[in-house]
């Protein structure tokens, strides 16, 4: 309709200038030309001027006319049925169905641009989702346990059928202690995540970092049979980081690591210098990661992998806690396999003076 109209409003701009400006002009040239002496003479001609503009520019105005009315059906058509598609898979949206998806349907870069960009949300919240609804029902699983335990006892002792003793008491703080483990995890996580840690930076070797990590776990190494390997380079820049902070993040990465090694497997740490910062890694001999697995190993309660197998113990959210730290401190975390017991290695790439701006305070 907007087109329309401005086809309409071009074609009466033409006419009355045609019709205004036209015979005037034609008249003034008939009388340079000396044709003026013969007043019935200029009469005619200027009849035929006129009769002849008239049909040639009607002619002329309503092919333009049928011309303009095709192209704009055909623009209306190859815009509208893109723009239903999208209305329709935004609607289904709405109503729940994340797997909508709408097709390339050659309407033109913008508009194939704007369908990759809906497909790209609409993934996302899929994603989403679906980590949603598995991270409630980690969190149910994770939590029933305990809460039956602690419930049987407490039943026990209250119909007498059971009495207090160092047993019970150890077995209920152990639960009591497994809860709250897991109530700090996910609230540690959820602060990282959404950007309420304080980080207490200072300046620290990366050489340090690895060395206090090891010896914090290698009584745990050595009890599994799995040797654990420090191996720094000699000449590591220093790197501004919370000590604490980044110390639980290597100790999430070796704890998982242990998890996921066999007695008699090896788990190296490594420290190099790299472009712009410095590269800490945990490299193991271990379980290894499926490739469809690794971009999903980070997410909250991620069950999918070997990283995130529940019966190996853990709650499932050290990956995530170590990586919101690490990207508080302006870095990255990354980890790659390839494949079933081929091992997997955790990379933290860090940069050799963060920006204070990447500090994240309460």
């Amino acid at each position: 309709m907007a087109q329309l109209l401005v086809v309409v409003v071009s074609i009466l701009a033409a006419v009355a200038v045609a019709s205004l400006a036209g015979p005037p002009l034609f008249h003034e040239h008939l009388e340079q030309a000396g044709a003026g002496h013969d007043a019935t003479q200029m009469l005619h001609v200027e009849q035929a001027y006129r009769d002849t503009n008239f049909w040639t520019l009607g002619v002329a105005l309503a092919t333009a006319l049928v011309c303009c009315l095709v192209l704009t059906w055909y623009v209306a058509r190859r815009i509208q049925n893109p723009i239903h598609a999208l209305t329709q898979a935004a609607t289904a949206m709405a109503g729940g169905k994340y797997d909508t998806r709408v097709p390339a349907m050659g309407a033109g870069t913008e508009v194939e641009d704007l369908a990759a960009s809906f497909n790209t949300m609409a993934e996302r919240l899929e994603r989403t989702e679906s980590t949603r609804r598995r991270m409630l029902s980690d969190l149910a699983h994770e939590m029933r346990t305990p809460i039956s335990v602690l419930t049987v006892y407490l039943e026990a002792l209250q119909d007498g059928v059971s009495h207090w003793g160092e047993a019970t008491g150890e077995l209920m703080d152990e639960q009591l202690a497994r809860l709250t483990r897991l109530v700090e995890d996910i609230h540690d996580v959820s602060r990282a995540e959404e950007g309420r840690i304080e980080l207490d930076r200072t300046i620290e070797s990366a050489g340090e970092l690895l060395q206090a990590a090891a010896v914090a776990h290698r009584d745990t190494y050595a009890a599994k049979g799995v040797a654990l390997i420090l191996n720094p380079s000699q000449d590591i820049a220093t790197v501004e980081v919370d000590r604490q902070r980044m110390g639980q993040v290597l100790g999430n990465l070796l704890t998982n690591a242990l998890r996921h090694t066999p007695a008699r497997g090896q788990v190296t740490l490594d420290a190099r210098q790299s472009p712009g910062g410095i590269t800490l890694s945990v490299s193991d001999t271990g379980e290894g990661i499926l490739p469809e697995h690794l971009p999903h190993i980070f997410e909250r309660f991620y069950r999918g992998d070997t990283a995130r197998d529940r019966d190996h113990g853990g709650s499932g959210v050290g990956l995530a806690i170590s990586r919101a730290l690490v990207q508080a401190h302006g870095g990255s975390l990354t980890a790659s396999s390839a494949g079933p017991d081929t091992g997997a290695t955790f990379t933290v790439h860090l940069p050799a003076r963060s920006d204070r701006n990447h500090s994240i305070a309460t």
